[in-house]
């Protein structure tokens, strides 16, 4: 019986992938200290914190102006690159409509996450929002959704986390939740399935009718 879906942002309900790998590509034209990686390299690594990508690629501690050269690329781009995945909109209206309560856990920013949230009317629908700067251990730790669930009055075991990486399913078994895998994820199904996630959506419209299933309602 599924009552609660908790959704990640990034590469889940919303398409920002080719704008993510775009704007590291662009902060690493910079860099004289290292080579730049590769889209292929670059993927793998998704859905962690910034800060924590950034490390990884730049092999430096100190990232906070690579940081803030990724945002101010980031958000020129956002309004051309950024788009919900297919028949988002539609499956959170009817899940609404089936009483299924709704909250997002991303490890972006408040700010740029209220941001795409309003800008494709799916705010009204989303009665909590954990974002990276509302806790102190982000993804895959349990706190962000643990969070979520606390502010929803939610159980675990009745509360679906929707993801597109390792770190959602991750946070989500930390938690007690069930999670859910998205096989349009950059980092492919198979990949998601090595984490053991209680299902596998290959289409929005399938955590529709799992919610249905699960809840008993025609």
């Amino acid at each position: 019986m599924i009552e609660t879906v908790l959704f990640d942002l990034d590469g889940t309900i919303i398409d920002t992938n080719e704008l993510i790998i775009s704007s590291f590509l662009h902060v690493m034209e910079g860099w004289e200290h290292s080579a730049p990686w590769t889209r292929e390299q670059i993927i793998p690594h998704m859905g962690g914190t910034l800060e924590q990508q950034m490390r990884t690629f730049s092999g430096q501690e100190e990232v906070a102006e690579y940081v803030k050269g990724y945002r101010a690329y980031n958000d020129i781009h956002h309004e051309a690159m950024v788009k919900p995945f297919p028949h988002v909109n539609e499956v959170v209206e009817a899940l609404h409509q089936e009483g299924i309560v709704m909250g997002v856990v991303t490890t972006k920013i408040r700010p740029s996450t209220l941001k795409v949230l309003e800008r494709f009317d799916l705010m009204k629908y989303m009665k909590s929002i954990v974002t990276v700067t509302d806790v102190t251990h982000p993804k895959p730790h349990a706190e962000p959704v643990l969070k979520a669930m606390e502010e929803l009055g939610a159980d675990p075991a009745t509360t679906l986390m929707v993801g597109d990486s390792p770190v959602d399913i991750q946070s989500a078994q930390n938690a007690g939740a069930l999670a859910a895998g998205v096989a349009w994820s950059l980092k492919g199904e198979a990949a998601l399935s090595e984490y053991g996630p209680d299902y596998i959506l290959q289409d929005m419209k399938d955590l529709l009718a799992l919610t249905r299933i699960e809840t008993g309602r025609s």
